[in-house]
């Protein structure tokens, strides 16, 4: 095991997966690469009618792209190789792209164990990411 993807969305879900990716990847000496998908929520309306304002796409992308950094930084400062990348939604479909191009040995994810009516709206991305990795797949609550 050489390269390890991990996936961020800067909760505390995926803090718990990064804290656990950097350990395995001490022991095995291995790299890691960490994907934030830039997401925005999509209102359930019509999107005719949605008003986004100017730069608020901009400001999200590069407050994104700071806590990824901060992130890297945090990785870096345990003497780990790792590699940050920024990908559009859709968020599953992304990670598994991600892993796939960067060669992944292991996919580390957060879940956040959506149930009920939330799981049976929103779905469960980590869901869809075990079903088409192109690896295995460490999924962390």
């Amino acid at each position: 095991m050489k390269k390890i993807l991990v996936a961020v969305d800067f909760s505390e879900h995926s803090n718990h997966a990064l804290e656990m990716a950097i350990e395995i990847a001490q022991r095995f000496e291995a790299s890691i690469d960490l994907l934030h998908v830039f997401d925005l929520p999509i209102p359930i309306v019509n999107p005719y009618e949605i008003a986004i304002p100017p730069g608020y796409i901009q400001e999200a992308e590069e407050s994104a792209k700071q806590k990824l950094a901060e992130k890297k930084s945090e990785v870096e400062a345990k003497g780990v190789e790792v590699r940050s990348h920024l990908a559009t939604a859709p968020i599953s479909q992304a990670i598994v792209d991600a892993a796939t191009e960067c060669g992944s040995d292991l996919l580390v994810v957060g879940t956040h164990g959506h149930t009920g009516l939330k799981h049976a709206l929103l779905g469960s991305v980590a869901e869809r990411i075990v079903r088409h990795s192109p690896c295995p797949v460490l999924s962390m609550k």
